[in-house]
């Protein structure tokens, strides 16, 4: 067959380049504009044409791939199966038409379950313990079309986005290697997707990074794991953002005793034990109280804060404080005195 790719990013890429190892022709692909990126404002060809060319293809970058300039280019290309991977524009039922074998698309979940433009990160957004890839054969609605073909895998306990984003990068690769000889022998039968089944997965923004302490520490674990590394999950202490990267977890606080800071470690012997008994009473107040409120540092150690969320508790064991790196907590408190009861948010 004459495969005519369509793509944009590293997922993408990665069922690229799993299509030509495998010898399939791919006789051209079809990507998005270069973007402008960083400070310095150069454009940056996008995974699928930096793939593309390296294997002598050629690339074809429509502004709008529905503009009629465009649509007459793929009419040239005579391609017999258009394969779509998270190319970033919508096709025209005069475009879907076009191939023998119409145009397939590679979807980051088991549909019809998350369709849309972010299904990776809502599937560990929503605490779900399987995900996978599906082939689908495209029609002229969102990832509502016929199903051909898919392959399943769980979810690891601390998978983020990005350590699922590489395995199903790799997953999708396989998944369209194994469905494109059954489909030129007719042995892939379409399954309509079941309507009362499906759920929609919108596109990430920056602001559903926020932290809500309100909500269950099991829900704020999930949320983080879906933002690393982009948005990031986030929250303020002392009127700056604080990132936090990693954390769990925990029905109960761990009781293990309260740690001095460096600051309270260096003012010991001068002040006695006077700071470091109020932090060991706040503490012990809040774990029976279950926090003065959502939100407040339960327990201090030295390699992890306890945050008091709306059930459960958070325990954080890396952050990052605005305008510095990413660090351990145990560092980070070697330079930053937290008690239990500040408040975070």
């Amino acid at each position: 067959m004459k495969i005519v790719f369509m793509g944009t990013p590293d997922f993408a890429r990665g069922a690229l380049e799993a299509l030509l190892a495998a010898g399939h022709e791919i006789t051209a692909a079809v990507t998005q504009p270069d973007r402008a990126k960083g400070r310095s404002g150069q454009p940056v060809y996008p995974p699928v044409k930096e793939c593309a060319l390296e294997h002598g293809i050629p690339v074809f970058q429509p502004r709008r791939i529905k503009a009629p300039e465009a649509v007459e280019e793929l009419k040239k290309m005579e391609a017999d199966l258009f394969v779509v991977a998270a190319f970033g524009q919508i096709l025209s039922q005069e475009i879907l038409d076009m191939p023998r074998f119409g145009c397939l698309n590679i979807h980051a979940s088991l549909l019809p379950r998350y369709r849309g433009a972010s299904p990776i990160q809502h599937v560990i957004l929503n605490g779900e313990k399987k995900t996978g890839i599906t082939i689908m054969q495209m029609n002229a609605g969102l990832d509502t079309g016929d199903i051909l073909y898919q392959k399943e895998i769980e979810l690891d306990e601390r998978e983020t986005y990005e350590t699922l984003h590489d395995r199903l990068m790799k997953l999708g690769g396989e998944a369209i290697v194994e469905a494109l000889p059954l489909l030129e022998t007719g042995k892939l039968s379409p399954v309509p997707q079941r309507e009362e089944e499906s759920c929609y997965a919108p596109l990430i923004s920056k602001e559903m990074g926020r932290i809500d302490f309100t909500k269950s520490a099991e829900e704020i674990d999930c949320q983080i794991r879906a933002m690393t590394p982009w948005p990031s999950a986030f929250t303020g202490y002392k009127g700056k953002q604080l990132k936090i990267w990693e954390a769990h977890a925990v029905e109960e606080t761990g009781g293990a005793e309260v740690t001095r800071t460096a600051e309270t470690s260096r003012t010991a012997g001068k002040t006695g034990s006077t700071e470091t008994s109020r932090a060991a009473e706040e503490a012990q107040v809040l774990q029976k109280t279950g926090g003065s409120g959502v939100g407040t540092v339960a327990e201090v150690t030295k390699d992890s804060l306890t945050i008091a969320c709306g059930e459960g508790f958070l325990v954080v064991r890396s952050l990052q404080l605005e305008g510095k790196k990413r660090m351990s907590v145990h560092d980070f408190l070697l330079g930053m005195k937290i008690r239990p009861g500040e408040q975070l948010g």
